[in-house]
């Protein structure tokens, strides 16, 4: 499996449970009840969302580095 692949699936599971999880805490301190589908809306979109951003932010991380690598190259 391709690395990138990988930090977008840890990412979306992490930050998704977590927002997920905070959202239904703040709902429970407010005295309403626990809803699934609510809960299941924010760890798919908040998930997703970030999933998808640190997967972009890699890529763009891996080309400015490719970059750097044959800068170096060409300096020789």
């Amino acid at each position: 499996m391709k690395t990138e692949n990988k930090i977008f699936i840890k990412s979306f599971l992490i930050s998704g449970l977590v927002y997920a999880g905070l959202m239904a805490g703040f709902d429970y301190s407010d005295g309403q009840s626990f809803r699934i589908f609510k809960f299941l809306l924010h760890f798919f979109f908040f998930g997703l969302s970030m999933g998808l951003l640190s997967r972009y932010n890699y890529k763009k991380q891996m080309k400015k580095e490719m970059r750097k690598t044959e800068n170096k190259k060409t300096e020789l």
